[in-house]
């Protein structure tokens, strides 16, 4: 009876061992998986930057642009006035 008791105990952490090796390799191939996507996110983040970044600066280039014709167009303006033109 004894032997059948250590027979049991003995196929029940084998069968524990086994449940735990299939628990770590599913742990393994989920945390493979979040780090491939993880640098999947990064890398597509890291694209969205760089094109922010790259309307910001078409943005600044823009303003500057606009302001200079601005001026551009009040000095024209300004002296049509004084050459007698009227809205």
């Amino acid at each position: 009876m004894e032997k059948q008791f250590v027979d049991l105990l003995s196929e029940e952490l084998k069968l524990q061992e086994a449940v735990d090796k299939e628990h770590v390799h599913h742990m393994n191939i989920t945390f493979v998986e979040a780090r491939r996507l993880a640098t999947e996110y990064q890398k597509e983040a890291e694209k969205c930057i760089a094109t922010t970044e790259t309307c910001e600066v078409g943005r600044e280039r823009a303003v500057v642009l606009y302001a200079k014709e601005m001026k551009l167009t009040n000095l024209w303006e300004r002296r049509a006035r004084q050459a007698g033109w009227k809205d």
